[in-house]
């Protein structure tokens, strides 16, 4: 089964605590850890990325935010691209087969084509309102899971805006995993709240998968 919480860690809202976040995290039982540093130099990405990819290694799939190279020289467990970003396929054939590649959707019709690439699962979002993004794309709802669900069998996480608050909402329109990253990252106890959200997962979740 997809493994229903992603947590991202943005290391500019983590800062120096980044690398302690995901030990803490995967400690917890998240298995899905995504580090995200757009402004950082390649080096800084890189360093970071081998330091975590080998903390969570046998522990947490670890995802490189938009760089496939850099997933690919650590050793990590995959890459995340965004529209902007190169391809699906293209990440593949950096990556390999035995990476996951996951691919940002905005609107059905980047769903759509999502779902005819060999990408191993979609994400949907913003659902709420996110602060987490300079420039972030319109919110698209609840009801944009809903019909994802319609779209494709791919694993869909989404993302923008969730919190313990919203999220059994969020499992019950059709998400196979949420991807969390403020209200992980500003909880007084990262760790606690994370075991919250896959509390929460396992009583709901089952109820549509």
């Amino acid at each position: 089964m997809f493994p229903s919480l992603y947590a991202i860690l943005d290391a500019g809202l983590a800062g120096e605590k980044t690398i302690l976040l995901a030990e803490a995290l995967a400690a917890a039982g998240v298995e899905l850890i995504q580090y995200r540093n757009k402004p950082a130099s390649s080096r800084t990405v890189f360093e970071d990325c081998s330091q975590i990819a080998a903390q969570l290694r046998g522990r947490a799939r670890f995802i490189v935010n938009d760089r496939a190279d850099i997933a690919a020289l650590c050793n990590g467990g995959g890459v995340h691209t965004g529209q902007d970003d190169i391809g699906v396929e293209d990440a593949r054939a950096i990556c390999g087969r035995e990476r996951w590649v996951g691919v940002s959707t905005h609107n059905i019709e980047q769903l759509r084509a999502a779902a005819e690439t060999s990408a191993d699962y979609v994400a949907v979002g913003p659902i709420f309102p996110t602060a987490t993004k300079e420039n972030p794309d319109p919110v698209v709802g609840i009801e944009f899971i809903r019909r994802a669900r319609q779209v494709t069998k791919k694993p869909l996480v989404a993302i923008g805006g969730i919190t313990l608050k919203n999220a059994e909402d969020v499992y019950r329109a059709g998400a196979d995993s949420l991807a969390v990253i403020r209200d992980l990252i500003a909880a007084p106890d990262p760790a606690k709240r994370a075991a919250e959200y896959l509390k929460l997962a396992a009583r709901v979740r089952p109820l549509h998968n």
